[in-house]
C-alpha cells in the first residue's frame, strides 16, 4: 500500500497547481493504471482495519475506486483537514434532533431546507399562540376578573378538543386503565395549582411582570430537584444567581407590582416544576404515552380538580361580574369571542410546545421557551402599554439572561453522561 504523510518536518512544499491534479478523479485513474501496468505482482488494496479509504490508497477495481476516491475527496473539501472531531450524524442530530437521508450511492445528506423550514413552522405556531393566550387572556380579566372561571373554562376547551382529536382519529387514543389514572392524579393536580396560579397572578399584575416571575422556574426546579437527591454541577448552581438577581429588580421596580400577584406567580412556578418531578417518577412505566396523549389526560383530570374549587371559591360572584363585564365592553359577541380565543389559544400553544419537544433537542426547546418569554414581553408590553422603567427592564433581562445559562448548563451533564456511555 502507498500512503502520503506529510509530517512537520518535512521539507517538501506542494504547489497549488500541483495540488489541483493531484485532486483530480481522472489523474488518479490514470494513475492507477499506469502503477498496475509498472507492478501488477502487487496490487493496492484498501486496509480492513480503516473505516475512511485514503484518498492515495488504490484497489484492483478501478472503477470502485473511482468511486471510493470521490467520496473522500467529498469528505477532504468539506473538512480542511480530513477529518471532524464529531461526525456529521452527530452534529445534525444535537442542531435539530432530525435524522439524515441516505443517498442511493451511500452517500450522507442533510435535508436541511426542510429541517430548517419545520422548525421555523413549529417556532412560528407556538410563539404567535401563546401571544394570543396571553393578549386575551388579560382582556378578558381585565374587564372579567375572575380567573378561577377563567381557568377552568381554558381547561374544558383543551379538554373538548382532544376528545375531537380522538373521536375522528386525527390523534391515536392511548390505551387508559386503572393504574394510568391513579399514576395521572398527582401531576394533575399540580398542573392545577400551577394553571391557576398563573391565572391569578395574570388578573393582579402585568402580563409581563408575571413571565418574568415565571421565569425563575428553574431555580425551584434546581432546589426541589436537589431535596430529592439529584446532584447538579457548579455551573448549574451559578446560573441561578442571575434569575434570582434579576426578579428580585423587577419586582422592587414593577410600576404594577401586587403581592397578590407576585406570590401568584411564585405559587405557578412551585406547581409546574412539581408536576414536572412527579411526572419523571410515576409515569415511568407509560413511556409509550406520548406528549400530547399525555397532556389532554392531565387537562380532563385538571378540570374536575378545579371547576368544583371555582365554584365554590367565586361562583357567587359570577353572574354580577358577567354583567358588569358586558356593560363596559358594550358589545356581548366580542366579550364572547376573548373568552374562546383565551381557551382555545391556551390549549394551542400547549399543544405546539409538546410538538415541538418532539421534534427538537431538549437544549433547543430550552432556549426556544426562554425566547418565547421575551417575545411575549414585548408583545404585551406593545399593545396593553405598560410602563417599564429602566432598572425594570434591566432586571427582566438579567433574569431571562440566567434562565439562558441555565438551559445551557443543564444541558452539558446529560451530553456528558451520554459520551461516557458510549464510550
Amino acid at each position: 500500500m502507498l500512503t502520503l504523510n506529510l509530517l512537520p518536518s518535512t521539507n517538501v512544499t506542494l504547489s497549488k497547481s500541483l495540488l489541483k491534479y493531484s485532486f483530480d478523479p481522472n489523474l488518479v485513474s490514470r494513475n492507477q493504471k499506469l502503477r498496475d501496468l509498472c507492478s501488477p505482482a502487487l496490487p493496492f488494496t484498501k486496509p480492513s482495519g480503516s473505516r475512511n479509504g485514503h484518498p492515495f490508497t488504490c484497489s484492483a477495481n478501478p472503477s470502485s475506486q473511482i468511486s471510493q476516491s470521490r467520496l473522500d475527496f467529498s469528505k477532504i473539501l468539506r473538512h480542511p483537514f480530513g477529518f471532524s472531531s464529531r461526525n456529521k450524524t452527530q452534529i445534525l442530530e444535537a442542531a435539530s434532533g432530525t435524522p439524515e437521508e441516505v443517498s442511493p450511492d451511500g452517500e450522507i445528506e442533510a435535508s436541511k431546507p426542510k429541517v430548517n423550514m419545520k422548525l421555523a413552522l413549529i417556532f412560528g405556531l407556538w410563539y404567535f399562540q401563546n401571544i394570543v393566550f396571553n393578549i386575551y387572556n388579560k382582556k378578558v380579566l381585565n374587564i372579567f376578573p375572575y380567573p378561577w372561571l377563567l381557568a377552568s373554562f381554558q381547561l374544558f376547551c383543551g379538554s373538548v378538543w382532544m376528545l375531537i382529536l380522538w373521536s375522528f382519529k386525527l390523534q391515536p387514543c392511548p390505551k387508559i386503565n386503572k393504574s394510568f389514572i391513579i399514576a395521572l392524579l398527582g401531576p394533575a393536580l399540580f398542573h392545577t395549582i400551577g394553571h391557576i396560579s398563573a391565572c391569578v397572578s395574570f388578573s393582579k399584575v402585568a402580563v409581563s411582570f408575571t413571565h418574568v416571575i415565571k421565569s425563575a422556574e428553574p431555580v425551584f426546579s434546581v432546589v426541589f430537584s436537589s431535596f430529592l437527591g439529584d446532584t447538579y454541577p457548579l455551573a448549574v448552581w451559578l446560573s441561578i444567581l442571575p434569575i434570582v438577581f434579576g426578579c428580585s429588580l423587577a419586582a422592587v421596580t414593577e410600576v404594577s407590582f401586587n403581592i397578590g400577584g407576585l406570590s401568584g406567580a411564585m405559587i405557578s412556578n412551585v406547581g409546574f416544576v412539581l408536576r414536572n418531578i412527579y411526572s419523571k417518577r410515576s409515569l415511568q412505566n407509560f413511556k409509550e404515552v406520548d406528549g400530547l396523549n399525555l397532556y389532554g389526560w392531565i387537562s380532563i383530570i385538571s378540570l374536575f380538580y378545579l371547576f368544583p374549587v371555582a365554584v365554590f371559591v367565586e361562583g357567587s360572584q359570577w353572574v354580577t361580574g358577567y354583567h358588569k363585564a358586558l356593560a363596559t365592553i358594550g358589545k356581548p359577541s366580542t366579550f364572547y369571542i376573548w373568552v374562546l380565543l383565551s381557551g382555545i389559544f391556551y390549549h394551542l400553544y400547549n399543544q405546539s410546545s409538546y410538538q415541538a419537544l418532539d421534534d427538537i433537542s431538549p437544549l433547543t426547546f430550552s432556549v426556544g421557551n426562554t425566547m418565547k418569554r421575551v417575545v411575549v414581553i414585548v408583545a404585551t408590553v406593545l399593545v396593553f402599554r405598560n410602563p417599564v422603567r429602566p432598572l425594570n427592564a434591566l432586571g427582566s433581562a438579567i433574569a431571562i439572561f440566567g434562565t439562558f445559562l441555565y438551559s445551557q448548563a443543564t444541558a452539558k451533564k446529560p451530553k456528558k453522561e451520554a459520551v461516557e456511555k458510549k464510550e
